[in-house]
């Protein structure tokens, strides 16, 4: 199996979408329009109602919650039927849908993100990365546990072989309308409900915990992803079954894991420890070094540099700093702690907008001291390049 290290996207990687894999994603939406050439019977809605939550049951429970978390145990069998049955959904193989999932986690929201909707935009990462040269590929070296299981990587291989069967078998019981609107439609409609979480649960609800990304709460995607709306909860706990840490929270792809683990088809479910579930565990350095950069992003770098300049201008301040801009970054740093310069942001700056973009964090403080670093390195980078063009 072929892999690829995370690059940052370069404008031809965005570019790069006339793929054959673009041409069946949109025959299957076309399919769609055969409702208006057969009589459709209530029986076709049924089975597009009952397809769209068993498979979305699949992606979210097999292919997410399991394959690429980890989060709760089973035997090889059903391990097997979660496979096929996320593969019935037609989005890749299980190994490919696991790896892009693990890389997300580990570069969320940063130029690595393949589908970050913060970095990419909307459309980019709701379905288009899927056909990028990034999207294609995926690095099976992260999925190493479950690349070990022969079932798997033949049933990777032949990733079209689940929807394919899962087709044929709609038309033999229902016949073409039930093709057309229980399969083609129902496998558009689960397309779409599962790319959300990619897009929409990253730029609209609310963020219950620091993670260091735009992971956020959605109800509305709850409902309709059978759980995985509460994205902000699964990026602050990732290895946790349940994504609705409370019991308002609608989960039903726990609730259904629940009961399948008192017949022990599945165990080990993962809860997520109080502390967790109460913000107060200690933030991660990855946590700390993202929230920190997205912190030192609302102040503008060239704004306050141009400040700077202009109020230096007729000042032996302006010699100086041409004078360490000569020798670097770093004396250009240093000059920057010397003074009590009001035109940067000061800590007590800092903790006040910190406060307003992470309510839930018990002490901002590790955050602010990074950020506050993060300003003055990227205004004296600044101020060295315009210093010496001066």
């Amino acid at each position: 199996m072929s892999s690829i290290e995370p690059n940052v996207l370069s404008p031809a990687d965005k570019e790069d979408i006339v793929h054959p894999r673009v041409v069946p994603f949109i025959m299957v939406h076309l399919a769609c329009f055969g409702i208006f050439w057969v009589d459709v019977q209530p029986i076709d809605w049924i089975i597009c109602g009952a397809l769209y939550v068993v498979r979305m049951f699949g992606v979210t429970a097999g292919f997410h919650r399991y394959f690429s978390h980890r989060s709760f145990k089973t035997g090889r069998v059903f391990q097997f039927f979660l496979a096929f049955l996320g593969q019935s959904s037609a989005q890749r193989g299980v190994l490919w849908w696991a790896a892009k999932h693990r890389l997300h986690h580990k570069y969320s929201d940063t130029e690595q993100d393949v589908h970050s909707p913060v970095k990419h935009g909307f459309w980019y990462s709701h379905l288009l990365w899927i056909f990028s040269k990034q999207g294609r590929n995926a690095d099976y070296n992260l999925i190493k546990d479950f690349q070990k299981y022969p079932e798997l990587v033949w049933l990777e291989k032949w990733e079209r072989f689940p929807p394919f069967v899962l087709g044929v078998c709609v038309w033999l019981v229902a016949g073409w309308s039930g093709l057309f609107v229980g399969f083609f439609l129902s496998t558009v409609l689960l397309f779409h409900g599962t790319f959300t979480i990619n897009s929409l649960a990253h730029l609209h609800g609310k963020q219950a915990y620091v993670t260091g990304d735009h992971s956020r709460n959605n109800l509305l995607l709850a409902i309709i992803t059978l759980g995985e709306g509460w994205h902000n909860n699964h990026h602050h706990f990732p290895s946790a079954t349940p994504q609705g840490f409370y019991w308002w929270q609608i989960d039903v792809t726990y609730y259904i894991l629940k009961v399948l683990s008192i017949f022990r088809i599945v165990w080990g479910l993962r809860l997520p420890p109080a502390h967790v579930v109460a913000g107060k565990s200690k933030l991660s350095f990855t946590v700390v070094e993202k929230s920190a950069q997205q912190l030192a992003a609302s102040f503008s770098t060239e704004q306050i540099g141009n400040t700077l300049l202009k109020a230096w201008s007729h000042s032996s301040k302006l010699e100086e700093l041409r004078k360490r801009a000569r020798i670097g970054q770093t004396e250009v740093e240093k000059f920057l702690r010397e003074l009590k310069i009001p035109e940067l942001p000061a800590p007590t700056d800092l903790k006040l907008k910190a406060r307003k973009m992470f309510v839930h964090i018990p002490s901002l403080n590790p955050i602010v001291e990074r950020a506050h670093q993060i300003i003055i390195q990227s205004i004296s980078a600044w101020l060295v390049q315009e210093a010496t063009a001066i």
